[in-house]
């Protein structure tokens, strides 16, 4: 089961059987953006709701019964794209009860459909109830394994922007894009995913991204340390090396006897003991010296090999 899956399978639990408004509003987000709504050629009016997720299919049930006293039939079918899933179609022909349900969606159906800036009651908790129809209907996310991605397609315009501003009452960054000719509200960052699913109510799948989220922190961690360990251990090797190639240019053109005796005794020891850090060179002098007091002793061979090979025009 994909992440998404579970945490809708999670939503479908939540309690339904609280306050009117909030059922309300959760139903009208469903209808609002998750169904289909149109007018037939005898000049009625249908709604219908494709999923292929059961307990969002019994969620609408129990709403269109609960709510509306509708005894609306389920079909079942076997799909023939995606390995041939079942799916859940949920049919509703022109009625008392539905010109209410669409009234409740703020849906209108005079000549065509129009939809209207939804005056549901959107307030408080109620926002919570919206956004989590909202999900249930049109909702995916990402494997949090993978990367961070929320979205919620709206088809059109209108429901796209309606949903950005209740996410951005509850502090979301949310954002819209156009692709195939829908809106696409989306979110990125898993901070505000995670905030998402607490304001709709995914708890576990809330904690189960949070633990992804901190082995993914720490795997991160490590792997930086290691890289930036690895560069410098590198950084050293390179040094090393470049320090002895100049030292042994001194001893070949120019000798050891005629440098001075605290250059030529760190010279020695950095060929003898290649693979030393400065740290172990410095403890290695008598008396001991610093790192720093080392490596500004390596430099001044660097910079004499880097004179004779000047002079002498080599590059």
């Amino acid at each position: 089961m994909s992440f998404s899956s579970s945490v809708k399978n999670e939503l479908c639990r939540v309690d339904d059987t609280g306050c009117v408004n909030d059922l309300r509003s959760e139903f009208s987000a469903i209808i609002r953006i998750g169904a289909i709504v149109r007018v037939t050629d005898q000049g009625g009016i249908e709604l219908g709701i494709t999923t292929e997720n059961a307990a969002f299919a019994r969620r609408i049930f129990s709403f269109v019964k609960g709510l509306y006293r509708i005894n609306a039939k389920m079909n079942i079918k076997r799909s023939h794209k995606l390995k041939k899933r079942i799916v859940y179609m949920l049919t509703l022909g022109s009625s008392k009860a539905l010109q209410e349900i669409l009234k409740d969606a703020g849906i209108e159906v005079s000549g065509g459909v129009k939809y209207l800036p939804y005056a549901g009651g959107i307030e408080g908790e109620y926002k919570k109830a919206y956004l989590r129809g909202a999900f249930l209907a049109s909702g995916s996310m990402s494997d949090p394994e993978r990367t961070y991605h929320l979205e919620i397609i709206c088809h059109n315009k209108i429901l796209a922007a309606e949903l950005k501003k209740l996410m951005h009452d509850f502090n979301l960054n949310a954002k819209i894009i156009k692709r195939k000719g829908n809106y696409v509200v989306y979110l990125k960052e898993g901070e505000n995913i995670v905030d998402f699913l607490n304001v709709i109510g995914a708890h576990l799948a809330l904690l189960e991204l949070e633990n992804i989220r901190i082995l993914k922190g720490m795997r991160n961690d490590v792997n930086r340390i290691v890289n930036c360990e690895t560069a410098n251990l590198q950084k050293t090797v390179d040094a090393s090396v470049r320090q002895a190639e100049s030292i042994r240019y001194i001893r070949d053109n120019l000798g050891f006897d005629k440098l001075p005796d605290n250059l030529r005794e760190i010279a020695q020891l950095r060929l003898q003991y290649s693979d030393a850090s400065l740290k172990e060179l410095g403890e290695m002098l008598e008396p001991p010296l610093g790192k720093s007091g080392v490596n500004h002793r390596l430099r001044k061979l660097d910079k004499i090999a880097e004179d004779m090979k000047n002079v002498k025009g080599e590059v």
